[in-house]
């Protein structure tokens, strides 16, 4: 990549130059492919990160929609539990929202 440089000044290296701006110019490229690396690894363990936490928050709206559909119904059936289903559905989408934020706690570490 870069060792086809060709020097702008007439190309008055001595041999013993040329060998050192050759390494150094090999240095530079297996240090930016070094670099390149890094950040891509970076870039899929975030992308990891995001997919843990959205999949545990897709499961938990799913969840909670369903028990949501099924507190109304019980509620239809038997009136007078409303308050107490309500109750129980509010509890169980709080904990829901907890396990979430705890998700996006543990793969931020």
């Amino acid at each position: 990549m870069s060792s086809d440089i060709v020097p702008a000044f007439g190309g008055s290296l001595t041999r013993r130059e040329s060998r050192y701006a050759g390494r150094a110019l090999a240095r530079l490229d297996t240090q930016t492919e070094v670099g390149l690396a890094r950040i891509d690894q970076a870039a899929e363990l975030q992308a990891g990160m995001v997919g843990a936490v959205t999949y545990v928050a897709k499961r938990a709206m799913q969840e909670i929609a369903l028990l949501s559909q099924l507190e109304v119904q019980l509620s239809t059936v038997v009136p007078m539990a409303t308050s107490r289903l309500q109750a129980l559905g509010d509890i169980a989408a709080l904990e829901a929202a907890d396990v979430i934020s705890q998700t996006v706690r543990k793969v931020s570490r």
